[in-house]
């Protein structure tokens, strides 16, 4: 009486969400005695009829087959009792049918109380739509509802924005005058890597190796090479006279490396390790550029450590969040697909969706897409031959794998997003197509792209995929609430970003807790996955001080670039006496507005830099017990994603 699933018999941690389970219900009126044992010619129990019923199966109706089946039971009993109660003398001929019929009827009972239940569990089906919230069980609890539900706080801000504000201003003891601190013949290039936002990070970092060697700044060349194959320059996606001209009191910077009597020069090419600090930068660069003259920086990306000063710091926001500005034509295609989301609905939600062939392939995942998915993911990883063999449950485990479009849609409805939502996603190709999308789309028909929105109008941009990720960076960081579904560059970059410009909600997936409650959601009422999945996200959704200064990723929590404000610029709203970490005792506001973190390199010995980089490796985050804010278990930030 058991039917198989049609999904991979491989064992996973993501299996057929659906359950879709095969009942065969026996109908009470099928099973009787002989009306008239005194009169009617024996007979056979009337043979049961199956009826086959697809259910989404959760506890509360596993709890009503529990009750069918013992009404069931007391239909029969029932009848039994009857007949044996009834006077009648029952001649020998007639014994044979009332047993027939009464071993007809305990069988029944019997199969009835023993009938299996089959359940499989599975992330989403390529093979099959996925039916999100389906409720055409009357008897279904984990029904996903159209409302988000009545929250008591806006969704749109986040609570304590307002306290704070970035802040990239030098201190009056930063060395600045860059013409006069800049040593004449040493010149500095470094070849950027990956995608655009991977390279973002190398261009930022570039700046500050460059001040700390003392050195001359050659625009930076980006990545032409990489799986991106977009052959664009720096000045075809930033305007390359801003960066300069803003940064020229920290930095000198030339456009090109100038030529020996006429003559090209070649750099010396090299490279450093990762998160190497000012004194690795002294070293091991310093020497070869003071004998070398140019030195060209290879694979130029996270080549320099979190823990720097405050100062250092801040010249990197002054990088990242000022002097490196799209063009003119990237900025105005970008703020008109802004508009047009704007004339759809006063707010809206930016979602980046990386689940694209190849990054899940890179990830070592596995979601659920039985020996089709390990074959086709399998043959794309081997395209990296460093990569270790996959181990997706221990890599779920950790929570590095990507929220599904499901996933995703599932998280937003259970944090107060109803389907009335606008959503802008920005993706590349999703594995699976439009199935993998369907339960997304389901929970948000309003479902737009830049290439819904805007069509012909991209045709300038479509060929270069660093131009077309740059106008969905624009949509993103203008957008009411952002969201990801992984924790790569441009995750990175944009929760950064949001922070520095007013803590714009930037919502994270705790991915770490996440997936065991996407696992047994099908156990639980929708009203107890909500309550879960909102409590695990505290610390996740862009507030500030989420992450402990000086833990993470630099680009991702910028907060020697974050101050807070005066009670009076806070418009009279009082700061948390546990968030008040720039605040002298008698409650002022440093002069300078100093930075919520001073960790400085001086401060720590090195040991306690590999470590801070390990923690950050190894994504194990701590944050402090006395602010309730906060979240105890921080998000794991691996070092390495398949680069966007």
């Amino acid at each position: 009486m058991e039917t198989q699933s049609s999904a991979s018999s491989s064992p996973s941690h993501r299996e057929d969400d659906h359950r879709h389970v095969l009942l065969f219900i026996a109908q009470p009126t099928q099973c009787s005695l002989p009306s008239n044992t005194m009169t009617t010619a024996p007979t056979t129990t009337t043979a049961m009829k199956m009826k086959k019923k697809k259910l989404n199966l959760d506890t509360a109706n596993s709890k009503k087959g529990l009750a069918s089946r013992s009404g069931l039971h007391g239909v029969i009993v029932a009848s039994l009792i009857h007949q044996l109660r009834r006077p009648r003398i029952l001649h020998q001929r007639h014994v044979f049918p009332l047993i027939s019929a009464l071993s007809g009827c305990l069988l029944l009972l019997f199969a009835a109380s023993s009938l299996p239940v089959i359940q499989h569990q599975s992330h989403f089906s390529f093979g099959n739509a996925v039916e999100v919230g389906s409720d055409s069980d009357a008897g279904t609890s984990f029904t996903v509802p159209a409302s988000g539900g009545s929250l008591s706080r806006d969704l749109w801000v986040s609570t304590l924005s307002k306290l704070y504000h970035g802040c990239s201003n030098a201190s009056d003891k930063f060395a600045t005058g860059a013409d006069a601190k800049t040593h004449p013949n040493r010149h500095l290039l470094i070849a950027t890597s990956g995608g655009l936002n991977q390279q973002r990070t190398g261009i930022t970092d570039a700046v500050v190796a460059a001040y700390i060697l003392n050195a001359t700044l050659v625009v930076p060349k980006l990545d032409q090479n990489s799986f991106w194959k977009d052959a664009s320059n720096f000045a075809e996606i930033f305007d390359v006279d801003q960066f300069i001209s803003f940064l020229s009191k920290d930095v000198k910077i030339i456009k090109e490396l100038p030529t020996n009597g006429g003559k090209a020069v070649t750099p010396y090419t090299m490279r450093v390790p990762r998160k190497c600090n000012p004194k690795c930068y002294e070293k091991r660069v310093l020497p070869v550029l003071n004998k070398k003259h140019a030195v060209q920086l290879t694979k130029f990306d996270y080549r320099l450590s979190n823990q720097l000063t405050a100062d250092l710091q801040k010249l990197r926001c002054r990088v990242n969040y000022h002097a490196l500005k799209f063009t003119d034509s990237i900025l105005e295609m970008g703020k008109r697909l802004v508009q047009r989301m704007r004339m759809k609905s006063k707010h809206f939600i930016a979602l980046h969706l990386r689940f694209e062939p190849d990054m899940l392939a890179f990830s070592g995942c596995y979601f659920g897409g039985g020996e089709n998915e390990k074959g086709e993911l399998g043959t794309i990883r081997k395209r990296w031959k460093n990569l270790h063999a996959s181990d997706p449950e221990k890599v779920l485990r950790h929570g590095r794998c990507p929220l599904t479009p499901e996933e995703v849609g599932l998280m937003l409805r259970a944090l107060g997003f109803g389907s009335d939502v606008h959503l802008y996603v920005a993706s590349g190709e999703v594995y699976g197509g439009e199935e993998t999308l369907a339960p997304l789309k389901a929970l948000f028909p309003n479902f737009h792209s830049k290439e819904t929105i805007a069509s012909e109008e991209l045709a300038p941009f479509s060929s270069f995929s660093s131009r077309m990720a740059a106008l969905d960076f624009i949509v993103c960081d203008e957008s009411d609430v952002f969201v990801t579904n992984n924790n790569g560059n441009m995750a990175r970059m944009l929760a950064g970003r949001r922070r520095y410009f007013g803590h714009k909600p930037t919502i994270r997936p705790n991915a770490k807790k996440l997936y065991r409650l996407f696992m047994t959601r099908n156990n639980m009422t929708w009203e107890e996955f909500a309550s879960r999945v909102r409590s695990n996200q505290i610390g996740f959704m862009g507030e500030p001080n989420e992450v402990k200064p000086g833990r993470g990723e630099f680009h991702e929590n910028p907060t020697s670039c974050i101050c807070e404000k005066s009670k009076e610029k806070a418009g009279g709203v009082l700061i948390p006496r546990n968030q008040t970490n720039n605040l002298d005792r008698s409650g002022k506001e440093d002069s300078i507005n100093k930075d919520t973190s001073e960790v400085t390199d001086e401060q720590l010995t090195e040991d306690e830099q590999e470590q801070s980089d390990m923690d950050y490796a190894n994504g194990t985050l701590t944050t402090s017990d006395r602010n309730p804010l906060l979240k105890h278990e921080q998000p794991e930030l691996e070092e390495e994603l398949f680069s966007d």
